[in-house]
């Protein structure tokens, strides 16, 4: 949990992917997030938390669906989505709630 809250207080946006293994839209997902990860290279980090085996983070953001992915910044939730989204929106996304 420590370790969670210093991954996002990063100066660069973090995309934290909330998933589960038997989760069919988060198999989407992956590769849609593979793609921003290419294209963004270190201008972001993308990071992927299962439900499943970290209930208290997900509990903590309120995690109700899978996947829902959280952007942050600074320590700051910036963005807040959940399902599959677009490669295009998702950088989108990072690049104007960039801070």
């Amino acid at each position: 949990m420590n370790n969670f809250a210093t991954i996002i207080n990063s100066d660069k946006p973090v995309l934290v992917d909330f998933f589960a293994t038997w989760c069919g839209p988060c198999k989407m997902l992956s590769p849609i997030l593979r793609e921003v990860k290419d294209s963004l290279g270190d201008n972001v980090s993308i990071i992927k938390i299962d439900v499943d085996k970290n209930q208290q983070i997900s509990s903590l953001y309120q995690v109700r669906g899978v996947p829902t992915m959280i952007l942050f910044q600074n320590g700051k939730q910036l963005w807040r989505q959940s399902g599959v989204v677009s490669k295009e929106e998702i950088i989108k996304t990072i690049l104007e709630k960039k801070q």
